[in-house]
């Protein structure tokens, strides 16, 4: 805040003062001090008079329009009157005998109260002069008291009463409260219905304690509101807005309350604004601003948002405090009086006035001083003292003019400072006046009057010194008007534009609008001119070519315009309202011609008012009398650095530059962006602005090399219609291009882009204008679209059009449309001489949804569409042609319709055969079942169709003849499985259904199966087919049901089950009968064996086999027992569970058993002698074999030179055991033997241990040197060798390779596994590691 003037006089000093602002106007400041005098000063702090008083003032106050100010003295019951306009002093006798203690003039009237110390009032009327006294209205002197604005008078007094009269003095409510009142106010409170009119509400401070409300039309319900404690005393309040009260404390706090019922008593904002204590409050409802004052500083708060700190005024000279403040009505300035009796006066608000020539702004920043600026030359400031507060400003390249009312004081600014030059009046109140070098123009009641500035100037002619506007014969009024360099423009009631040459001292221009013209604003060059009409639109108005445009989204509440300033950018221009500005730009060179666009708007900081536009950037005024400045949002690609803005902001920056033609900015932004679609917008803006080269340079770095090189191609083109109409087909707006072509030197070109764009229409009618002989061309391509279309009958034309050059395609036209147009035979004819198949099929088409079949079928024929030709005939029952056709006939349809038709005739046999060739299999077993009684052709084709339809058939035909099985299997293929079922249990077939339903079926239908056979009490069926359903005990149940002779199927297939059931209960029941639990009758132990292999028990199985083996040894069944070894053996290996050691042994046995026979037979006795030895050592695991075999050994030992272990097995032979059981063939050879024993003996050949290496004899299978058990050949029984190594492709036992070899020249099979084995399938192996492991056997 500024700080005006302060005034300190000598009588005042130590005391507080009285003192008012002249009311409405502000103009005069009365104060009143000890000193029994009322000064009075006007707004700047000049003395303008005194009033000496009897004694000391008591009260003063401004009547409502600030004419005149009353003031009541001690020791005097005259009241002091003096009036503002004449300056005059006057008094008035009360007529009341005590001291006057109160007074205050009405709100709405001429009325004044004066109350006195014994509670006597009187009501002077100023306007009348009548005087009503009111005695005895309170006991004791009245303290306070308000007018409201219906005129009540509300008074307080110190007998404690509150009393309401009417302006003539009658009492209409009184009230009494608890202590002395103090500060009555009248107001309106918030309540829900508003139902009172008018303020009815009295609020009083009681004992400066409580805040007393008292409603007049509620008087028996007064509220009282108390505070706490620690705010202190009441020391004023101010009702404010819609029902709140701000309340300031003694202890220095400031509180807000709402009277509104809901909320009365909430505080609704309260601050400590002051440390020791507050003085006074105060509210500016014009500033919409508060002010608490207090200790030694004044703080100010916006009303709308009391967080809000405004401003700090500190007067730290006032060291014993201040006292009270208060505003002027209008809030321009704020006076503070401080505690030791002096005045300080500030200025809180300044009228917005302004001036602006190119880029300087003057602008008011005091009542009385002007400040001259020019930020972008970077001139100094000046501050321009002026003797009057302005009412305008001006400001011109040399000069400065203030005024108010019809006075003008020019200033010239030069260098070395600012000198007065004149004052002029004017024959009326000025508007507004502008300035240029020379001139001045004042607008004054509907005149301009142009006048030189300096009198004595030598640059302006005696006659050109002023002109008045308009001439005495011209009956307008102008309304505004602006002074560029060289024109004076103003625009009139009447809607005239004018434009005047200063250099010719004459009108150059004018512009005849249908409204008046509100204001006018040209811009810097005065080459075009936006203008706001009195309908309040908006206009760009180029007084060079007298072009008009009207500005598009023009608020009806702008009230003013700014020009761009900036040197590059003269185009754009700016429209603020309060609230808003409102970017436009004006384009001239465009495809679509000039015109002014809305770039955008953006929101004004409250009470700015726009001054100067420079380069986006807006230099606006304030309230405080400062400048500040706002970026355009338009502009904000000139202040954003790209790199870190997102994306969307980018694009709107980018859309921002094109459309002020910014297109280095532009270009900038969509590097940051690198998006192809940013480069393609700049580049059709460049297009639309016509700016070629730019635009090459944009889609050069697109890489659009076809817009590149199409744009080279024009871009020196001089003629601009041309070179737009180009621009605007790149643009895709063609309608445009055409009408510039046009108006071009090359109107051709419109045809040319028409022919190009297949425009057929709008490219004949060029041609009949621009170029006759294109007609045939055109034509016949224009029909071709309109046939497309369906307009048949301008087809026909153009094509007949056409014939002169395009012969063929326009003779196929022709006969199209004949033919669409119904001239079947000139169409028919056409086509059939043409040589065009194609034209034919279209034709035959036509004719064909024409109805018109045998004409259409004939075409088909004559183009050889024959399908087409047959399906055509047949529509007209035409068989024979049909017929003729059917070889030619590929379509199914075709021939199926061509059966239908023969089954009709009854020519079955055609008829099976057209079904055939339209693959129609149902139909074809029909006829074959029904008609030609051939069944078994039927059958075939059932069969290899797989035709559910002609199963069903073909099942029916043998039901008829009883062949049930037959018509089971065609039901089942037919997917008829209820059916079938059905009848397989009438007549018994089941067993046939089952067969045939295999595995195809349900678990449904299997359960159907097995109930039957239930029924039937087949319980092995019966348990068959519960298992295939998954019913697994049931199945069991039926299985272990069955009798003895299918005892083994039954069984195998419950051990099935229960390997598949997995289930505890059925495994132990099915284990209970294995065992004979149930029966008593244990079954064969293999039968166990396989329940443990189907349960995957493996360790188990493998004992069962064991015990079976050895079964089969007891019983001679040495081969059964080898298998059941080996199987266990390879299952164990696969399942990569341990061997157990007795198996292995028993197996080796077992096998060295049967290698003896194969050696035999093979007459090798040396190695069935080895063998032999081998088994007879174990003699005890054949016990139903112990004779023959010892006496094979005998004999083969004897054979193979092992005389010894020859005479040791005979010597067991003798032995009396035995020794009956001999063959009697052999008998006496052996009792000889053991008689003279030879023990000589061929010495067994020795090989290395696969483990350690260690020399051990051939047959030995156990290594002394490593205590290893070692792997046997499967060909000979010895131990393996490393160096002689292969194994069985399939059983993967090992062998001696050159001895399994040998083998082989004699054997074919495999001894271990007999499976089917020859010499080229052995591989030797080289690393027989892997079969050397030691951990594969279970001890």
């Amino acid at each position: 805040l500024q700080r005006v003037f302060t005034l300190s006089e000598k009588g005042w000093s130590g005391s507080a003062l009285q003192y008012r602002w002249q009311k409405a106007l502000g103009n005069y400041l009365a104060v009143a001090g000890p000193d029994n005098s009322v000064k009075i000063f006007d707004r700047h702090g000049q003395k303008m008079n005194e009033l000496s008083l009897p004694g000391r003032c008591v009260s003063l106050d401004w009547d409502k329009d600030g004419d005149i100010l009353a003031v009541i003295a001690e020791k005097s019951s005259s009241i002091h009157l003096w009036d503002a306009n004449v300056n005059k002093t006057s008094q008035l006798d009360s007529g009341m005998r005590d001291q006057l203690s109160f007074l205050l003039w009405s709100k709405t009237g001429p009325l004044l109260a004066v109350g006195t110390s014994k509670g006597n009032l009187l009501i002077y009327n100023q306007q009348t002069s009548r005087k009503i006294p009111v005695l005895g209205k309170h006991t004791k002197r009245i303290t306070c008291g308000c007018w409201s604005s219906q005129n009540l008078l509300a008074l307080g007094s110190e007998d404690r009463n509150i009393t309401v009269s009417n302006h003539e003095g009658d009492t209409i409510r009184q009230t009494s409260v608890r202590a002395d009142p103090a500060d009555i106010q009248f107001s309106v409170m918030k309540t829900d219905e508003r139902s009172s009119p008018g303020e009815s509400t009295v609020s009083v401070a009681v004992g400066k304690k409580t805040l007393f409300l008292f409603n007049l039309n509620d008087p028996d319900n007064p509220i009282e509101l108390a505070f706490q404690q620690r705010y202190g005393n009441i020391i004023s309040y101010r009702w404010y807005g819609d029902g709140y009260i701000m309340i300031g404390f003694s202890h220095g706090y400031f509180v807000v309350i709402s009277t509104h019922i809901r909320e009365i008593g909430q505080e609704l904002f309260q601050a400590h604004n002051h440390k020791d204590s507050l003085t006074s409050i105060a509210i500016s409802q014009a500033l919409n601003k508060a002010a608490s004052c207090g200790d030694n500083c004044v703080k100010i708060h916006d009303l709308t948002d009391l967080k809000e700190m405004d401003a700090i005024v500190t007067l730290e000279e006032e060291t014993k405090g201040l006292d009270q403040i208060c505003w002027t009505d209008d809030g321009q300035l704020l006076a503070i009086s401080s505690q030791q009796g002096s005045l300080h006066v500030y200025l809180t608000k300044l009228p917005i006035l302004g001036g602006i020539c190119g880029t300087r702004i003057a602008y008011l920043t005091s009542l009385l001083e002007v400040t001259v600026a020019n930020q972008v030359e970077g001139d100094p400031t000046m501050a321009v003292a002026v003797e009057v507060e302005p009412n305008f400003i001006a400001v011109g390249p040399y000069h400065l003019a203030v005024g108010m009312n019809n006075r003008a004081w020019f200033y010239a600014l030069g260098n070395t400072g600012v000198a007065r030059l004149k004052d002029m009046e004017y024959l009326g109140t000025v508007v507004s006046l502008s300035l240029n070098c020379d001139y001045a123009a004042a607008l004054f009641e509907g005149k301009v009057q142009l006048h030189a500035i300096e009198d004595e100037d030598q640059n302006v002619e005696e006659d050109r010194q002023t002109k008045l506007f308009p001439d005495p014969d011209q009956k307008y009024r102008i309304l505004s008007h602006a002074l560029t360099t060289e024109f004076l423009f103003f625009g009139t009631d009447t809607g005239l534009i004018q434009c005047f040459y200063i250099e010719d001292w004459q009108s150059v221009n004018e512009y005849r609008h249908p409204v008046g013209i509100r204001k006018v604003f040209p811009d810097p060059n005065g080459t075009r001119l936006v203008f706001i009409d009195d309908k309040s639109d908006g206009f760009l108005y180029c007084p060079v070519d007298d072009s008009l445009f009207e500005i598009p989204d023009f608020s009806p509440m702008i009230t003013g315009v700014l020009w761009e300033n900036w040197v590059n950018d003269k185009s754009v221009f700016v429209a603020f309202d309060e609230d808003k500005v409102y970017t436009y730009a004006f384009h001239k060179d465009t495809v679509q011609g000039s015109k002014v666009i809305l770039v955008g708007s953006t929101k004004l900081p409250f009470s700015h008012k726009p001054l100067l536009l420079y380069n986006g950037e807006l230099t606006c005024q304030t309230q405080s009398g400062k400048t500040s400045n706002v970026i355009l949002s338009t502009h904000s690609f000139l202040s954003d650095t790209h790199a870190d803005s997102r994306k969307e902001q980018l694009q709107s920056l980018l859309q921002q530059a094109i459309k002020l033609k910014r297109f280095t900015e532009a270009w900038s932004v969509c590097k940051s962006l690198g998006s192809a679609e940013a480069w393609a917008e700049l580049g059709r803006a460049c297009l639309h602005h016509m700016e070629v080269e730019l635009a090459i340079r944009v889609y050069r770095s697109m890489g659009n090399v076809g817009m590149v090189l199409s744009l080279e191609d024009i871009k020196g083109i001089e003629d601009q219609s041309l070179l737009a109409g180009h621009l605007a087909m790149f643009l895709n707006d063609y309608n445009q291009a055409q009408d510039l072509y046009l108006a071009s030197s090359y109107p051709m070109a419109a045809l040319e882009m028409r022919r190009d764009l297949q425009h057929w229409d709008s490219a004949l009618q060029l041609a009949k204008r621009l170029r006759p002989e294109e007609i045939p061309f055109i034509s016949k391509e224009y029909a071709i679209q309109l046939e497309f279309v369906g307009d048949y009958t301008n087809a026909l034309a153009h094509y007949e059009k056409g014939f002169q050059e395009h012969d063929e395609s326009c003779q196929a036209g022709v006969a199209r449309m004949s033919i669409r147009m119904g001239d079947i035979r000139r169409g028919a004819n056409q086509a059939i001489k043409h040589p065009s198949r194609t034209l034919k099929k279209e034709c035959g088409a036509i004719l064909e949804s024409m109805k018109q079949y045998s004409e259409a079928a004939q075409l088909y024929e004559k183009g050889q569409y024959y399908d087409k030709a047959a399906s055509v005939y047949i529509r007209c029952k035409n068989w024979a042609k049909v017929g003729e056709l059917l070889p030619h006939v590929s379509s199914p349809k075709i021939h199926l319709q061509y059966a239908k038709a023969k089954e009709a005739d009854g020519k079955y046999k055609e008829a099976a055969m057209a079904y055939e060739s339209a693959r129609d299999w149902d139909n074809m077993i029909r006829i074959l079942l029904e008609h030609l009684n051939n069944p078994e052709e039927a059958v075939r084709i059932v069969r290899e169709t797989q035709s559910i339809d002609g199963a069903k058939m073909v099942a029916r035909f043998f039901l008829r003849l009883n062949d049930y099985g037959s018509a089971i299997q065609f039901l089942v293929m037919s997917r008829c499985s209820d059916e079938a079922f059905q009848l397989a249990q009438q007549h018994g077939q089941m067993e046939v259904y089952a067969d045939i339903i295999g595995s195809e079926a349900t678990a449904e239908d299997y359960q159907s199966i097995a109930l039957y056979f239930e029924g039937e009490k087949k319980h092995l069926h019966a348990g068959k087919f519960f298992h295939k359903c998954g019913q697994y005990s049931r199945a069991l149940k039926h299985f272990l049901k069955c009798p003895n002779t299918d005892d083994n199927l039954a069984i195998e297939m419950a051990i099935e089950t229960v390997g598949e059931a997995k289930d505890e209960a059925l495994t132990n029941q099915l284990i209970d009968y294995l065992m004979g639990e149930s029966d008593g009758m244990p079954k064969d132990a293999k039968y166990l064996f396989r329940l443990y292999m189907a349960l995957k028990q493996y360790r188990e199985s493998a004992r069962t086999a064991i015990i079976i083996a050895r079964e089969e040894q007891s019983a001679g069944n040495y081969r059964n027992a080898h298998d059941v070894l080996f199987s266990m053996y390879m299952e164990l290996q696969t399942q990569k569970i341990k061997i157990p050691a007795e198996m292995a042994t028993n197996l080796m046995i077992l096998h060295s058993y049967i290698l003896v026979k194969i050696h035999v037979k093979r007459g090798d006795h040396l190695k069935g002698a080895r063998m032999l030895i081998r088994v007879s050592n174990n003699i005890s695991k054949f016990p139903s074999h112990i004779v023959p075999i010892l006496t094979s050994a005998v004999i083969e030992c004897h054979r193979a030179g092992l005389k010894n272990s020859s005479f040791s097995f005979a010597a067991m032979l003798m032995r009396p055991e035995y020794r009956n059981k001999i063959d009697p063939k052999y008998k006496k050879k052996i009792e000889a033997m053991v008689r003279r024993p030879d023990t000589s003996e061929v010495e067994e050949e020795s090989s290395p241990c696969p483990y350690c290496g260690f020399s051990l004899p051939e047959c030995e299978l156990l290594c002394p040197g490593c205590k290893n058990n070692l792997p046997y050949c499967i060909a000979t029984g010895r131990h393996m060798v490393k160096e002689d190594w292969c194994v069985c492709p399939h059983c993967d036992f090992p062998a001696l390779y050159t001895q399994f070899t040998q083998l082989l020249e004699s054997e074919s099979t495999c001894p271990m596994c007999s499976e089917s084995l020859s010499v080229n399938q052995l591989q030797k192996i080289s690393d027989c590691s892997r079969f050397l492991q030691q951990d594969q056997l279970d001890p």
